[in-house]
Formats: structure tokens, C-alpha cells, sequence
């Protein structure tokens, strides 16, 4: 395709901007303790719980939830969810594997989080860190009308206790696989977004993933340069109402 990289074309023609829709259309350790790495605030996470509701049942009862209660997340159950998504679940020969299925187990996602109303954390974007089970705080403040902007105005911003941002760089998985890594990354945040809802739904919270929004301005907010690391994917969270 005279050197054109295929992969790179389809995820730059597939991403929305505020000039470009695309046809797109909506329809409605020891838990929380502070650790400094040089300017880094490091927060270690609670061990995840683990549920006694059957897998059928949680499988069946999944539902998409775009309405959320007032009261905060709690930090067990944000720790959960964050081990679920993308947690460290066993070794291989001394490498750390994950919760979801990863094509050479190159795991190109990294895992953001807007904290809105949530225990413990403070609201801001913070980034997992799988090995350590833990979240470093990227920057601090409120960034709910920011993501209902970049999220096509959705009013299920407003009202989640966390969002989570799935985020690639395609050459951790292109490295290997070349213009096939493409492809892999698509269907990893698939494996990953199954992993959310059904933690969601063991947990008895709620969350609804989104793929709707600007892919340009949510790559700004995070501090992403959009084409070698890119966000794919998000997931608002939070308690149900009565």
C-alpha cells in the first residue's frame, strides 16, 4: 500500500472531532496510603474482594446504567475495579500476567481514572499501576464538564463517581504483530470492557461504556499525543439509585 501504515489510517479516519461526527449519533497494600516517587504521589489500593455471586447470574444481570446516585464510590470497590480491569492476576516465568487476555501478552493499555465522588481519592486523573496495585495522582481538580463536553454532552458525566479511560500504545503491540497489532488492541479493549461491567454488576454498582466522544480533546485532558498513545475507550461509574 505504497508504505502506507493501514493502522494508523484506520484509527485517524475513525476518531471524532468536533468538525468531523462520522455519522455518530447518541442515545440516551495498606489501603490508601500516600507514597511519594520524586514528584509522583503514589496511592496503594485495597486487595480485591472476591464476590459469591455465580458467574451466569452476573452475566445475566448486566445492564447498561446512565444514571447514577450522589453518594461516592467506594475506594474498595474502585480498588476491585481497577484489578478486574487490568489487575495482575499471576506469573509466567516471572512475568506478571493480567486479568484480561492480551495478544503475546503485550498488554499495550494503560488505565486512566477520573475520580469525580469517590472515597479516599481526591477528585482528579489519576493512572493505575498494575504491578504495584496502586493509582499515582496525575493532577488534581474536577474534570466532570470537561468530560461531558468531550463526551458529546452526555449527562451521565455529571452524575458517575469515576471514569475510567482505556488507553493504547500501539507500538507495545505492533513492535511484534506490525499493522496486525491494530487489530489486537481493538478487540483487548473489548476483553477489558467485559471485565468492568461484570465487576460492576458483582458489585451491585453501575456503569455504562462509552465510545462517543472527541478523540482529540479527550487525548489533550489525559496528555496523550492521540496517534502513537491513543484513548479507545471509556467507562462511567457509579452507586445506582434507590
Amino acid at each position: 500500500m505504497n508504505g502506507e501504515n493501514i493502522g494508523v489510517r484506520f484509527h485517524q479516519k475513525s476518531s471524532v472531532s468536533r468538525n468531523k461526527t462520522g455519522g455518530l449519533r447518541l442515545q440516551v497494600g495498606q489501603k490508601g496510603k500516600e507514597e511519594r516517587e520524586g514528584e509522583r504521589v503514589i496511592i496503594s489500593l485495597s486487595q480485591p474482594g472476591l464476590s459469591q455471586s455465580s458467574l451466569e447470574k452476573t452475566i445475566a444481570d448486566r445492564r447498561s446504567c446512565r444514571t447514577f446516585s450522589d453518594q461516592p464510590l467506594s475506594f474498595d470497590h474502585l480498588s476491585t475495579l481497577l484489578w478486574a480491569a487490568q489487575g495482575v492476576t499471576g506469573y509466567h516465568h516471572g512475568r506478571p500476567l493480567r486479568s484480561a487476555p492480551s495478544g503475546g501478552g503485550r498488554y499495550p493499555f494503560d488505565l486512566y481514572l477520573f475520580i469525580h465522588k469517590a472515597e479516599v481519592l481526591s477528585p482528579g486523573l489519576y493512572l493505575y499501576k498494575p504491578r504495584l496495585h496502586a493509582v499515582q495522582q496525575i493532577r488534581l481538580g474536577s474534570f466532570s464538564e470537561q468530560l461531558s463536553t468531550i463526551g458529546l454532552e452526555q449527562e451521565l458525566f455529571h452524575s458517575a463517581g469515576a471514569v475510567f479511560v482505556l488507553a493504547a500504545e500501539f507500538e507495545r503491540i505492533c513492535s511484534k504483530y506490525g499493522e496486525r497489532g491494530y487489530r489486537y488492541v481493538y478487540m483487548e479493549a473489548g476483553h477489558i470492557s467485559q471485565n468492568i461491567a461484570l465487576e460492576v454488576t458483582s458489585l451491585g454498582v453501575g456503569s455504562v461504556p462509552v465510545g462517543a466522544f472527541y478523540d482529540g480533546d479527550l487525548n489533550q485532558l489525559i496528555g496523550l499525543d492521540g496517534e502513537k498513545h491513543a484513548a479507545i475507550y471509556m467507562h462511567a461509574v457509579g452507586t445506582l439509585s434507590e
